[in-house]
């Protein structure tokens, strides 16, 4: 890939995956999404997004209607080179972010331009952004760093696929990572972008679209398999998180 692109498109809400051999930016503009990137999982809201390093396998999803700005940056890109090759740490590892206010201005601006002239500077405009999004988000990944043990979100989604029927807590997710409530809910948060109880129900969510798609289990067979209290609590979580009832999903 020679140059960078630019691309505003809304995603399937059918679950797929892949990787490729460029770096990519993903930030919500309306709707929905979800996006898995090896094992960190986050949702994609207006004004948030993710990075999703080359060659990293990536689970992702549209939730109803949605639109995304998606960035395609190549490695050898000349805003990734040379004096800004600091900007490559950016791309060290999956991360989630939510934009603050200038850099909401900033998304305005870049989107005007790039409507507008067909021969706006979609590389300086990306340059731009990076190094603005690299020095708001240097302070948080600095104290992840330095704050002693790491999570390891594979094995945490282990544990959590293994007993998703159960009654989980923040306090079992915990003694897993063999950390305080406290300190293992704030590290969490900075690596996935969600609270624990948020990214629970997620993985909830996605076994039970699995599993309305490929099983005949009745919708309470699926509610109890998936944690939730009754098929009523399905279907309220269904409506409420993803737009539809459960029973959308079901083959004809």
């Amino acid at each position: 890939m020679a140059a960078s692109e630019m691309r505003l498109i809304p995603l399937s809400n059918l679950r797929e995956h892949h990787d490729h051999s460029y770096h990519q930016l993903v930030i919500g503009l309306d709707g929905l999404a979800e996006f898995e990137i090896e094992g960190q999982g986050g949702e994609i809201r207006p004004l948030t997004g993710c990075i999703v390093p080359a060659d990293h396998v990536h689970y992702y999803a549209g939730i109803g209607e949605n639109r995304q700005l998606i960035l395609d940056l190549p490695d050898d890109a000349p805003y990734l080179t040379g004096h800004h090759r600091e900007l490559k740490r950016l791309f060290e590892r999956p991360r989630f972010f939510t934009l603050d206010t200038r850099l909401r201005g900033y998304l305005e601006f870049m989107l005007a331009e790039v409507n507008d002239y067909q021969q706006a500077p979609g590389d300086l405009l990306a340059a731009t952004f990076l190094a603005c999004l690299n020095t708001r988000i240097e302070e948080p990944m600095s104290a992840l760093s330095t704050s002693g043990r790491q999570l390891d979100l594979v094995a945490l989604n282990r544990f959590i696929d293994a007993n998703l029927g159960q009654r989980l807590s923040v306090a079992d997710l915990a003694r897993q990572s063999h950390l305080s409530e406290q300190h293992f809910s704030e590290r969490f948060r900075v690596l996935t972008g969600l609270s624990p109880y948020q990214y629970l129900l997620r993985r909830r969510l996605e076994e039970a679209r699995q599993l309305l798609g490929t099983s005949e289990l009745s919708l309470s067979q699926i509610a109890d398999r998936c944690g939730f209290a009754n098929q009523s609590a399905l279907s309220h979580a269904f409506r409420k998180h993803l737009g539809f009832p459960p029973s959308a999903l079901r083959k004809a």
